[in-house]
């Protein structure tokens, strides 16, 4: 089970994603992001070497704040193959030293537990206590052994609904003004 430091990082997380999350073809606000964490949620590396986020941020930076989902994977290596756009950035741990963190969807460890997690076959923690499950986040029906991709939600919108497909993850988070929302994070679609 990940255990989770009560430590700083420099750069902080915020300050990684303040610059990469413009460049990014999905993102939708006009100007630079004013980033707030709003939720997210964790998962397991069975060979504990990876550190697994699925972080929820908040840009208040336009009329109507905008919620995104960064899964990142959290390394003591850089990631051999990878390539450069994976790379979130690199940051000092306080406990662990440096870390490499990448964009999940490109991190193949991270993709092996969400299709895990989507099998029913990984257990979603809490985001900020170690060794505890979070039993807000769900799984909607069952995905298969095999045959399936995954499609992760990086604009959060508060629906548990999804287009057709076989099993989808239901987390939540939370506004800048306090209101709670749900929505599906990810979701296994037919090949």
């Amino acid at each position: 089970m990940a255990f989770i430091h009560r430590t700083t990082m420099k750069p902080t997380k915020l300050e990684l994603l303040s610059e990469w999350l413009p460049k990014q073809s999905w993102y939708v606000g006009e100007a630079a992001p004013e980033l707030v964490k709003a939720g997210g949620f964790r998962l397991d590396d069975p060979e504990g070497e990876v550190g697994i986020e699925f972080l929820v941020v908040a840009d208040t930076a336009a009329r109507e704040p905008v919620a995104y989902q960064v899964p990142m994977a959290y390394r003591g290596a850089a990631l051999e193959g990878a390539p450069g756009a994976a790379l979130i950035g690199t940051s000092e741990h306080g406990v662990l030293g440096a870390r490499w963190i990448y964009d999940g969807v490109r991190d193949p460890v991270l993709m092996a537990q969400l299709s895990a997690l989507l099998r029913g076959e990984a257990m979603p923690q809490q985001q900020s206590i170690s060794d505890t499950p979070d039993p807000t986040v769900t799984v909607h029906g069952t995905g298969p052994d095999d045959g399936f991709d995954v499609h992760v939600n990086r604009v959060l919108r508060p629906s548990e609904d999804a287009h057709p497909s076989f099993a989808r993850v239901v987390a939540g988070w939370t506004w800048p003004d306090g209101t709670a929302a749900r929505g599906v994070f990810a979701a296994a679609t037919p090949r």
